[in-house]
């Protein structure tokens, strides 16, 4: 009996372990997936209020419509992969560089915004990306976890080549 309550807390870290990733995986997801899809349905027309925007570089090189449907896509196709956990990092980097973009051109200006509100007048303030920005980075840094795409193929990898060998 001893040693299941010795043994409780390391079944119980086990059983834990990638839960916290995943949760994180799934949330920043959900915010890119809506904001990439909702750009994407708005078409390759960018709005008015984003024509106007002074974009850092190197994406000032590219037209207004063209980043419209850059920063579209990006948070699509990085948004899924970081939902299944595939590519974690990569995706994790490139909607850290898509936040960054975002900061600067847009919600920088408008403020922190306080700590009890996100929303002013005029739109986000920094708070929201900046806390984005944050998860992104523990998922940059950790990989997808336990539970992600990225650990299926790393043991289907680690399988094929002992079999292989």
């Amino acid at each position: 009996m001893k040693n299941f309550w010795l043994s409780l807390p390391a079944k119980l870290r086990e059983a834990s372990d990638g839960l916290g990733l995943l949760a994180l995986r799934i949330w920043l997801a959900q915010e890119f997936l809506h904001a990439g899809l909702m750009k994407l349905k708005h078409g390759s027309m960018a709005p008015e209020w984003f024509v106007n925007l002074n974009f850092p570089f190197p994406v000032r090189l590219l037209s207004e419509d063209q980043n419209w449907v850059a920063a579209g896509l990006g948070e699509t196709v990085f948004g899924a992969l970081l939902l299944i956990g595939l590519q974690t990092r990569l995706a994790s980097l490139s909607l850290l560089f898509i936040t960054w973009v975002a900061v600067y051109t847009v919600h920088f200006d408008l403020g922190f915004a306080g700590w009890d509100q996100i929303d002013t007048e005029m739109g986000q303030g920094f708070k929201l990306p900046l806390m984005m920005a944050c998860m992104l980075l523990a998922t940059l840094t950790q990989g997808g976890g336990r539970w992600s795409a990225d650990t299926v193929v790393c043991h289907l990898f680690r399988r094929f080549r002992l079999q292989a060998v």
